[in-house]
């Protein structure tokens, strides 16, 4: 049997070795137009920052560390230019000598993965206009700045690539300005939970121009103008773009396969395509959302490499099967840590599910144990049936850990409810003994059971201030002086039972208090003395970090100004 493998980097790599293993007499060629094989594509922005001194260290294999294990013929820089699937065969450049030449294949693997996304706008080719996708792009940016020592950089796009972009080139001390179209950086997350990242960047120094169309580059005083609709041009010496990434699949059009969303190559649960004995897997397929059943772009490593492994058991007789992506995912963004997994809020009704939401703000680990910091976890859940559909947190520590748990949770079909049943593992310098996924369980269970009534950051604005409802912080006196929502008085929770005469019972009562934990308690006193109580989801640390970072958008968008 003779494969044909085109892309060698996560899925390509990956089904070549593992056919291998299976297989010891399987004749394996791949095909690589880059100069690297199986790179840490991730790892590329800690090259730039110089977290990784060594390029070397972003290669996981080389072509002969490949050949020297596996017996399989790495060709870097040649190119596929063709695939013909009556024939059997690939037309194929060598990039180096120009030399072309047809290679048969018993199966084929597509594994070409996405190319950087490049506007059709003026002046995407300027010397000092660059795009980051891969090990050579990275050499390119890394050696301008250390040739030229750029004092400001502005990225286009604020996903992945541009955050972590963003921190590197901070560190080397350089001027950043994100910029971009949607209103939100790091579309995984719903716009509430992004607010503590924008936070972040913006405390790091990172200035942010979010809901800015970029229209052109243009050159000036050494430097890049970067063209914004509706606004002054922003001045850098040097732009890179990241804004995102879209399925590299010229090959499969042309070849006649059935292609999907943005032209990704549509394959069934075997990963085979449309086309007999030719597979496909990583960046540039089409896959099912694991929760919501749909299709799906989901560009990460961990499912390449997944799906690149269950090619290689189809290829060699087995029948495995793809289940899905979920979209967990984690990042580093200067001091915080955010992470996500399965569908946000905003995705859960646009797939028309109909959903509630639970945010609360734990610490890591035992609040007696010294160094401990607050994380905000918000869990996503179907009402009526308690189906968990996802999770995003962001934090400092032990942030990996709970997003880790609660992916494997959805995976197994866990209820919400059930969290609160999960037996974790606990010692004061790694957690509490209510674990903050086992608190999150206990809330949605409350909720199950009637016990809490919620009202969410939406209806702040919409709260009765005409005397028809009470609105209380509980609070102490110094935390509300500090700050609070205007309407709102003040009884700290110590205090309710014995001044619940100044509290109208025939009213509802809209309860906030820091994190919602001590507003909840003051939600159980109020009910158990017959009010009708709501506790605030998040507490006040939440809505005054939103609110703060809504308000910095809106401001910098009426005024022009940096965000």
């Amino acid at each position: 049997m003779k494969v044909v493998i085109v892309g060698g980097v996560a899925a390509g790599a990956t089904a070549a070795a593992r056919i291998r293993r299976l297989d010891e007499n399987a004749e394996i060629v791949v095909f690589e137009r880059s100069g690297y094989i199986s790179y840490a594509n991730c790892g590329l922005p800690y090259y730039i920052g110089g977290v990784i001194e060594d390029p070397e260290d972003l290669t996981l294999q080389t072509p002969e560390s490949f050949y020297s294990r596996f017996r399989i013929k790495m060709k870097i820089h040649h190119e596929v230019t063709a695939i013909d699937p009556g024939s059997k065969k690939v037309s194929v450049k060598n990039l180096e000598t120009g030399e072309a030449f047809e290679e048969s294949y018993d199966k084929l693997i597509l594994s070409p993965g996405a190319r950087a996304a490049q506007p059709e706008i003026p002046g995407v080719g300027l010397e000092r206009v660059f795009t980051m996708r891969t090990v050579e792009d990275t050499f390119r940016i890394k050696e301008y700045i250390s040739q030229y020592r750029p004092k400001s950089a502005v990225l286009a796009g604020g996903g992945f690539i541009g955050l972590e972009l963003a921190e590197n080139l901070r560190e080397l001390g350089m001027k950043v300005t994100i910029v971009q179209r949607p209103g939100q950086l790091m579309s995984p997350f719903d716009s509430d939970m992004a607010s503590f990242i924008h936070n972040e960047v913006r405390r790091h120094g990172v200035e942010l121009k979010l809901g800015y169309t970029v229209e052109g580059f243009e050159e000036r005083d050494s430097g890049v103008d970067v063209l914004l609709k509706d606004s002054k041009p922003l001045h850098a010496d040097m732009v890179i773009l990241a804004i995102g990434v879209v399925p590299d699949t010229h090959l499969a059009k042309a070849a006649g396969l059935e292609l999907g969303i943005k032209g990704s190559i549509v394959v069934n649960e075997r990963m085979e395509t449309s086309v007999s004995d030719i597979y496909a897997a990583g960046d540039a397929v089409q896959v099912k959302h694991y929760v919501t059943g749909t299709d799906a772009l989901i560009s990460l490593a961990g499912p390449a490499n997944k799906q690149g492994r269950i090619i290689a058991d189809n290829i060699c007789g087995g029948d495995s099967c793809y289940l899905g992506s979920q979209g967990s995912s984690v990042i580093k963004v200067f001091d915080l840590t955010a992470a996500v997994t399965g569908i946000n809020e905003t995705n859960a009704k646009k797939a028309g599910l109909d959903t509630d939401t639970v945010i609360l703000s734990p610490m890591n680990h035992a609040g007696y144990y010294p160094g401990g910091k607050v994380m905000t976890i918000k869990l996503v859940f179907e009402k009526e049936t308690y189906r968990l559909l996802g999770a995003q947190i962001v934090g400092y520590e032990g942030v990996d850990k709970r997003i880790d748990v609660l992916a494997v949770s959805i995976h197994a079909g866990l209820k919400a409810t059930q969290l609160k049943d999960l037996e974790l593992a606990y010692a004061p310098p790694y957690s509490s003994a209510k674990d903050p996924v086992n608190m999150a369980g206990f809330m949605v269970d409350n909720i199950s059971k009637g016990r809490l009534k919620q009202w969410h950051l939406e209806e702040a604005a919409l709260l009765p201030r005409d005397g028809s409802a009470v609105l209380l912080d509980t609070r102490t006196a110094e935390e509300f002086a500090r700050g609070h929502i205007d309407g709102f008085q003040n009884i700290p929770v110590d205090e309710l039972r014995e001044r619940l005469g100044e509290i109208e019972r025939d009213k509802p009562v809209y309860v906030i208090c820091q994190s919602g934990l001590r507003s909840y308690i003051a939600v159980r006193i109020l009910e158990g003395n017959g009010y009708e109580a709501y506790n605030f989801s998040g507490g006040f640390r939440f809505y005054d970090a939103v609110m703060n970072d809504r308000c910095l958008i809106e401001t910098a968008a009426a005024c022009g100004m940096d965000g």
